[in-house]
């Protein structure tokens, strides 16, 4: 950019722009130029340069340009002005003080006006002040007695490049003549770094290789891998600061064998046969390609069948006899094997599933104590006469009255009283109800090799039942029923650290929820189980495409439903909400909720969480700042880490929307008393990079504020932490409090168990009445009058975007109130639901009757 001129000004108003030039020559500059108007008007004007206009705006012969600051090291920017009787420097709006100018003057030889150069200098310091702001900036501003010019703006950026590769090059095996890929992208930088490769540590040059070239996006391309291409591939990245090397890529380049032609036939033998080979020679396999198929000689008869052969003698005749004895041996060995199993097998109890064999995938270690030992532990033991049990008709109280009995519409949902209830089933009752008592009353719970923190495990029935694990949000409801009459399934639901499972993601994908297995896979389920789990999304269907993520039996992640589409199969289905999903399923494995940003308006939450020792012997305090996924799960594991590490939360957490802009996350620490503390960390933040946030894969990223006491009485500290992204959201934390006895966010740190058992079997585990539960079923579904049936309990229920899932089941009502359940229990509002259920009641008034036929 040039210089841009102003238009000539009075000499009054050009007097009152010099008196405004910083410091003192300010006013000799205006002394000057009310002078030179005194001159103007008189009939002679002075010319104190010979040859010189008096017209001329300055010109600039050389203009500040673009400057990095390399580590600590000042920048000089200059700048040439002619004619000029000042020049001053502007940086950020704000002039810069006369004794930071270096000035020198001369003459131009060509017309001999005066010439002007000036130089300032640039701290690292001046720049971090801003920085995160704007962009620092500084121009020239020249003065004759014409007017001013200003030169083009300068940028001084703080020059840096980052360690870690965004992507590096992985090895590789290819066949030859086969195109070769090997991606990189460079650590982030400033100025950007430029790439060069390494091939075994000598550099890659295209220029004298045609079969090599580098993308735009620096990846490195093998038109047709040659066998001299066998090497090891090194991305190199370099700036002005430093050079960087990302891990080395073997690249292997195999071939694989090929037969050669057959030789000519031998002269014929003998035994009137004669043969031909070849060798796998063209070419020979290498670097571990395949070997040729096939055989190497082939032999023919020579005589076209003219010789006379031999009869085949006695001793061929035993041999053949010899091996089919042996055969009919082995298959009636064969038969003796399978029908002993078989009636092994018999014995055992075909109905009870059992997850240890059905699970051997998903459990890396089974230790599974003897039911002898044990016997109420996992399952109970099997009785004959009650195992066969089934309804033969609906449960209702067994009321003596009038032949039908309106239900009050107020406590539709109350708890049932002292009636009695009758249950009918193929054995005697007294077995019977001891039997259902026995599975309803119980809670079944399995400490595995991980521990209880992140599993839960029981054994359930056609009564279905809840499993939850304690303070992470997730949980799997079995609804009545789910399971067929006559099974017994066990069941598990484990929360799986991220280190342990691997998700691979692509492009802008990011992990939005605990990755979270239930199971036995496989098993027969007859209505969808749900299962409940946070997430950490903003959801808006113009910024993300959110996808449900299943483990299949091979190990492979496939999309099972996508959120916003129509689904492909009526076997998943997601409720989402502000915080947490609701995974309908009918079949039980490992799943993921993953989201792919469609712009970069799309945003994940950050829970922002400071910790700091609760004791402080030394001098040293350090304060750690969590930057986590916003999920119970992961905040669970954090305070148990901290616990471990004698830590103690010292502010309320807070909220941070970290939007996909590929900008960094940025913490620093201001306002300290310098007379009681200073701070160890030498920049002036630190920097959490991109990826590392939004991949979702790093749970527990932090950075550490390391401050000093100047005594150690000192116990009062008080200072800001500032958390942000760049040009994106921002927190700030105020810390106050006394290190040594202030306990004001103890409440936040989440007890090791939640109230209530980690599995809950039977009528238990639901807030509705099983029987109250029966009759709204029987009474919604059916199409009603004024529609009073299921869709307007929906409405009610604010769940009216789901009819079409609901009504693709044979229970829509069903769907209706166990989803009720996942959200609402333990601590839902009975009363609300039973009103919503009235309200339904109120447009059919015959809707919930119950007559003595039907108990």
């Amino acid at each position: 950019m040039g210089a841009r001129p102003r238009r000539r000004r009075a000499p009054a108003a050009a007097a009152a722009a010099a008196a405004a030039a910083p410091g003192p020559l300010g006013a000799l500059l205006a002394a000057t130029l009310l002078a030179a108007a005194g001159a103007q008007q008189s009939v002679t004007v002075a010319n104190p340069v010979s040859g010189a206009s008096p017209d001329l705006l300055p010109h600039f012969q050389l203009e500040p340009k673009d400057v990095y600051i390399v580590k600590n090291k000042a920048v000089s920017l200059a700048c040439r002005a002619t004619p000029a009787t000042q020049i001053y420097f502007k940086c950020n709006g704000e002039w810069v003080h006369q004794g930071d100018h270096i000035t020198q003057h001369s003459t131009d030889r060509g017309t001999g006006l005066p010439v002007m150069e000036v130089r300032i200098e640039v701290t690292r310091q001046q720049v971090e002040k801003i920085f995160g702001l704007e962009e620092y900036w500084c121009q020239c501003v020249a003065w004759s007695s014409s007017g001013t010019t200003k030169s083009q703006k300068a940028f001084v950026r703080i020059a840096y490049l980052r360690k870690n590769f965004e992507q590096e090059p992985t090895a590789r095996e290819v066949s030859i003549e086969q195109g070769v890929v090997l991606p990189c992208r460079p650590p982030e930088g400033i100025p950007p770094a430029e790439v060069e490769w390494l091939r075994n540590e000598e550099l890659v040059d295209p220029a004298l290789d045609a079969n090599v070239y580098v993308t735009p996006e620096h990846s490195l391309v093998l038109r047709q891998a040659r066998l001299a291409d066998t090497a090891n591939y090194t991305c190199v990245a370099k700036n002005i600061v430093a050079r960087r090397r990302s891990a080395s890529a073997a690249i292997t380049v195999y071939v694989d064998g090929a037969w050669s032609e057959w030789s000519k036939w031998s002269v014929c033998g003998a035994e009137c046969t004669h043969w031909r080979s070849r060798e796998c020679s063209e070419p020979a396999p290498r670097n571990g390609g395949q070997d040729c198929h096939g055989p190497e000689l082939d032999t023919r008869n020579c005589t076209s069948e003219l010789c006379s052969h031999a009869a085949p003698g006695a001793e061929d005749v035993a041999l053949y006899v010899g091996l089919v004895a042996v055969a009919v041996c082995l298959v009636l060995l064969l038969l003796v094997g399978v029908l002993v199993y078989c009636r092994k097998k018999g014995g055992l109890d075909a109905d009870v599933a059992d997850s240890s064999i059905l699970t051997a995938g998903f459990q890396p270690v089974s230790i599974k104590p003897s039911k002898a030992d044990n016997p109420s532990l996992l399952t109970i033991q099997p009785d004959l006469g009650t195992a066969t049990m089934t309804y033969q008709g609906s449960l209702c109280p067994r009321q003596d009255g009038p032949a039908k009995l309106q239900l009050p519409n107020g406590h539709l949902l109350s708890p049932l009283g002292a009636g009695r209830h009758t249950l009918h089933h193929s054995s005697p009752a007294a077995e019977g109800a001891d039997f259902v008592a026995r599975l309803s009353t119980q809670s079944y719970f399995r400490s595995l090799p991980r521990g209880t923190t992140n599993m839960a495990y029981g054994t359930f029935n056609f009564l279905g039942g809840r499993l939850m694990i304690p303070n992470t949000g997730i949980s799997l409801l079995i609804p009545p029923d789910a399971i067929p009459r006559g099974k017994i399934y066990e069941v598990y639901l484990t929360l799986h650290k991220q280190e342990e499972v691997r998700l691979p993601l692509a492009g802008c994908q990011t992990l939005l929820s605990p990755i979270v297995s239930c199971g036995p896979p496989g098993v027969l389920l007859t209505r969808p189980a749900i299962l409940a789990m946070g997430h950490c999304v903003e959801a808006s269907a113009e910024n993300w495409s959110i996808r449900l993520k299943k483990q299949s039996c091979e190990g492979t992640w496939e999309d099972v439903l996508q959120l916003g589409a129509e689904p492909c199969t009526e076997l998943y289905y997601c409720q989402l909400e502000a915080q947490a999903c609701y995974i309908f399923t009918e079949q039980l494995g490992r799943f993921a909720l993953v989201g792919e940003s469609l712009s970069m308006a799309a945003s994940k939450r950050l829970k922002l969480v400071l910790f700091a020792p609760a004791a402080c012997p030394s001098l040293e305090y350090n304060i750690r700042v969590y930057c986590l996924s916003d999920t119970q799960d992961v905040l669970k594991e954090v305070i148990q880490l901290e616990k471990q590490l004698g830590g103690q939360l010292i502010g309320a957490p807070r909220v941070l929307h970290f939007k996909d802009s590929y900008h960094n996350l940025r913490l620093s620490i201001h306002d300290m008393p310098s007379s009681l503390w200073k701070s160890k960390l030498l920049a002036s933040y630190q920097e959490i990079p991109f990826y590392h946030i939004w991949s979702g894969l790093q749970p527990f990223l932090h950075c550490t504020f390391t401050l000093e006491r100047l005594s150690p009485s000192t116990c009062e500290l008080a200072c800001k932490i500032w958390v942000w992204q760049v040009e994106g959201d921002g927190q700030s934390f105020t810390v106050n409090f006394n290190i040594a006895k202030d306990t004001r966010f103890s409440d936040w740190l989440v007890p090791d168990s939640e109230v209530g058992a980690p599995a809950l079997v039977g009528p238990s585990a639901f807030k509705i009445p099983f029987l109250i539960r029966q009759k709204i079923i029987s009474s919604l579904d059916p199409p009603g009058t004024r529609g009073a049936d299921w869709r307007m309990l929906a409405q009610k229920l604010n769940l009216d975007s789901h009819l079409s899932f609901f009504a693709s089941k044979p229970s829509p009502t069903a769907m209706i109130l166990n989803l009720w359940e996942a959200r609402h229990f333990p601590n839902g509002n009975l009363s609300q639901l039973a009103a919503a259920v009235a309200e339904v009641g109120k447009q059919d008034g015959a809707l919930f009757t119950v007559s003595e036929a039907e108990c």
